[in-house]
């Protein structure tokens, strides 16, 4: 350990945030729609058709989260991994403080921005709770703490990991929770595993967007180390969460639940780009695919839990966190910035002054 580990580190956590009640539903619908990165219309445009889409979908949303008792879980879940993280990062030596900076509700940038300003950091480090880069996730809340910084006139010197689809510990987590899942089927069963991650249009993945890409370098990296073909056990990736009438990246996940009922082939569904459980693993996952998976004649379903505070997904954090402020690459995962060619550049870091 260098320097760093004598100086004050601001670490900011970013996560999409949710709405704390049911009137904050159609509010923080509507920040979701007026990001340039969710609707690509100019501004003109976008913040009318964000009012109307947030008016229009607040009632189903509400409907959701009322299910949830009335709030979403994921501040709760992430202020978990937050305390746990800055637990392990103080145990490698380092005068840190862990921050949340949610993207779409409280607590905001400028809130995250406060805490580190009251506590005195001299350097920051940006870390995402997206294991996968998207241009609609990790970007945009990169671009919102940036135009904050700038807003509060801050300069820090910054570095950011940008995505972490490799991790050593991301991957031994996934690999032990779904060897747990696993047990709970019946000896006689070969249930395929679907790994499971948030859609996205269709136009977004052609304009380059890595997000599939990284998705599949997950996947494939869990079943490789969990020797998933020698246990004659088969994998695939499908998506959830699609809303609106615009093309979605394929597979499914509806239409390969619907496949496996045909096949009567039983399903573990594992969550592969939530680390917190929400709206879309406790409702979505755990309600909605669960009748689907029952009407469509699926003999057993069931669902791996999310990453959470798991320990190697922790620890795998803090490793990065800490090799990234040493000088090391931010977002490689163990260093092979190589196996993280679809991020290209992204993956670098810099010293910067926002």
């Amino acid at each position: 350990m260098g320097r760093q580990g004598r100086m004050k580190i601001g670490i900011v956590l970013f996560n999409l945030g949710g709405p704390d009640s049911l009137a904050a539903a159609e509010p923080f619908l509507r920040n979701l729609f007026s990001d340039p990165a969710i609707i690509r219309l100019p501004v003109f445009l976008r913040l009318p058709l964000a009012r109307w889409a947030a008016k229009r979908r607040a009632p189903k949303t509400r409907a959701i989260y009322a299910k949830l008792g009335g709030q979403s879980p994921l501040l709760a879940n992430t202020e978990e991994q937050a305390a746990r993280l800055e637990e392990a990062i103080a145990e490698k030596g380092y005068d840190a403080k862990v921050v949340i900076a949610m993207r779409y509700w409280r607590p905001f940038a400028a809130e995250a921005l406060n805490r580190l300003k009251d506590w005195g950091a001299e350097r920051l480090l940006l870390l995402p709770l997206y294991p996968h880069y998207s241009t609609t996730t990790t970007a945009s809340s990169f671009r919102d703490w940036d135009e904050t910084c700038r807003a509060a006139r801050l300069r820090k010197p910054t570095k950011r990991i940008c995505c972490y689809p490799l991790l050593k510990g991301f991957l031994r987590a996934h690999q032990e929770i779904l060897f747990g899942a696993l047990k709970t089927f019946p000896k006689s069963e070969t249930p395929r595993i679907l790994f499971s991650a948030h859609g996205l249009p269709e136009r977004i993945v052609k304009r380059g967007d890595p997000y599939p890409k990284q998705i599949l370098q997950s996947a494939a990296a869990i079943a490789d180390g969990m020797n998933l073909k020698s246990l004659g056990l088969e994998w695939r990736i499908a998506y959830q969460s699609r809303v609106g009438p615009i093309r979605w990246i394929k597979p499914y996940l509806d239409d390969e639940i619907r496949q496996a009922g045909k096949e009567r082939r039983s399903l573990l569904i594992a969550p592969l780009s939530f680390v917190s459980d929400h709206s879309e693993t406790l409702v979505e996952l755990d309600r909605d695919c669960r009748d689907l998976a029952k009407t469509s004649g699926v003999p057993h379903y069931a669902r791996a839990s999310v990453l959470a505070a798991h320990p190697f997904f922790v620890e795998g954090l803090a490793a990065e966190a800490a090799r990234v402020l040493e000088g090391g690459g931010g977002g490689g995962g163990g260093g092979d910035a190589a196996r993280l060619a679809p991020c290209g550049r992204l993956c670098g870091w810099r010293e910067e002054a926002v």
